[in-house]
């Protein structure tokens, strides 16, 4: 029997609503975003180094930023964001942006270290890179959740009941 179920019940609304897959908060993002960019920026962080035997490490970092990029954007938009697809190309172009300010900020802060240690050790080139790329990250999440991936982001909808208060009858005032 088709109408026996109240307009109440779970079951009778689970079918006028259909089920979407709700977007992680900010913080869940947040861990995503650390998980997946992060890991491979620590990945990208040891492969840097070993490029710049082949090239300049400005180069370097330009090869392994871009392939990195690309990598991150698709797990971005399938993982970190909730989106579920694979990226588009507006995605992957405004991901490459934030990604280029990136790419400036890390060779601007080894810049800077080269300019004041003529020649650091590996470690303290790391320390500066990995905290630059920490600081780029934070921008990055923030423009990524913001405006990249946000109109990809859907939240479950649920019934908003509303219960209007009960009208009072007026009341003449006392002393008039």
């Amino acid at each position: 029997m088709r109408g026996a179920e109240s307009a109440g019940t779970v079951a009778y609304e689970a079918r006028l609503i259909p089920a979407t897959p709700a977007a992680p908060g900010p913080l869940a993002s947040f861990a995503r975003f650390v998980l997946c960019g992060g890991g491979i920026g620590v990945l990208s962080s040891f492969a840097v180094p070993l490029v710049t035997g082949l090239m300049p490490w400005a180069v370097a970092n330009a090869v392994v930023t871009v392939a990195s990029t690309v990598l991150c954007t698709e797990l971005h938009a399938r993982f970190t964001f909730g989106s579920g697809k694979h990226a588009g190309w507006r995605q992957h172009w405004q991901s490459a942006g934030s990604a280029a300010a990136a790419y400036a900020v890390t060779s601007v802060a080894i810049l800077v270290l080269h300019t004041l240690q003529t020649s650091p050790s590996m470690l303290t080139e790391q320390i500066v890179y990995l905290s630059a790329s920490g600081l780029a990250g934070i921008g990055r999440f923030l423009l990524l959740r913001l405006y990249v991936f946000a109109g990809g982001r859907t939240r479950p909808t649920e019934p908003v009941r509303v219960n209007s208060p009960a009208r009072r009858p007026h009341r003449a005032l006392a002393w008039a």
